[in-house]
C-alpha cells in the first residue's frame, strides 16, 4: 500500500486523495506539515511540499499534476482524462484552471491567512488578503455556474479531473465557512452531485482539532 504525504487543508493533496480513491487505491495517509520543513520529508520532495506518494517498493513522486498524470498513466480505468484529444485538453485545461487560479487567487490566501496565521499563530492575519479571497471566491463561483448551465460535469458529460481540482480547493474554502451557498444554486447542484461521490465524502471527514468545519460541511443536503 503507498503512502501518501499530505495535510489537512492542502487542496492539492486532496486532489490527489480523489483521484487515488476514484481509481479504487487506498493509501496510508501521513499528515505532514510543510511549514516545519522537516530534512527527512525535504529528503522526498526538496520543494517541501505535498502531495508526496512513496510507492511500496520505494518510489517517490511529487508535483501534483505530475502524480495525477502518473496515476492516470498506471490506472487507467476508470479515466479522469477521457475522451478525443479536444475533451482531454478541456479536462485539464480546467484542472489548471482551477489549481493555478482559484488555488492562487482563493485557497492560498484562506489557508495561510486563516489556518497558518490565525489559528497556529505563525503570523498576524491580513484582513485585505481575506477580503480579496472571498471577492475572487466570488468570480471563481461564477465561473463554475457558467459552465456547469452548459454541462452536467465541469469539462463534461463526467466527472473527471477538472472536477476533482475544483472540489479539492472549493472543500478547503468550505471547511472555513466562507461560500454562501443560498447564493449560488447553479453551482451548489454540481458541488451536491460532487458530494455525493464516495472519493469526495473520504476528505469531508477530515477535522482539525478546534477548529471545526460548518455544520453543512459534510451533508449532502445541505
Amino acid at each position: 500500500m503507498p503512502t501518501l504525504y499530505h495535510h489537512w487543508l492542502s487542496p492539492a493533496a486532496r486532489f490527489i486523495r480523489i483521484l487515488l480513491a476514484e481509481k479504487g487505491v487506498s493509501p496510508n495517509l501521513r499528515v505532514e506539515k510543510e511549514w516545519e520543513r522537516r530534512p527527512e520529508f525535504l529528503a522526498l520532495n526538496p520543494a517541501g511540499e505535498v502531495p508526496v506518494l512513496v510507492m511500496e517498493d520505494g518510489r517517490v513522486y511529487s508535483g501534483t499534476m505530475a502524480i495525477a498524470e502518473y496515476l492516470e498513466e498506471m490506472i487507467p480505468e476508470p479515466a479522469m482524462i477521457p475522451g478525443r484529444a479536444e475533451e482531454r485538453y478541456e479536462v485539464r485545461r480546467a484542472a489548471g484552471w482551477f489549481h493555478t487560479k482559484l488555488g492562487s487567487e482563493v485557497t492560498r490566501h484562506l489557508v495561510t491567512e486563516k489556518l497558518l496565521k490565525s489559528f497556529l499563530r505563525m503570523g498576524t492575519p491580513d484582513s485585505e488578503a481575506i477580503r480579496c479571497a472571498n471577492h475572487n471566491l466570488k468570480l471563481h463561483l461564477r465561473y463554475i455556474t457558467h459552465l456547469v448551465e452548459r454541462r452536467h460535469y465541469l469539462a463534461g458529460g463526467q466527472f473527471t479531473m477538472a472536477d476533482a481540482a475544483c472540489a479539492a480547493h472549493l472543500s478547503v474554502a468550505d471547511y472555513f465557512g466562507d461560500i454562501a451557498w443560498e447564493d449560488w444554486a447553479i453551482a451548489k447542484e454540481w458541488y451536491v452531485r460532487v458530494k455525493s461521490r464516495r472519493s469526495v465524502r473520504s476528505l469531508l471527514n477530515d477535522r482539525i482539532t478546534n477548529l471545526a468545519p460548518p455544520k453543512h460541511y459534510d451533508k449532502l443536503d445541505f
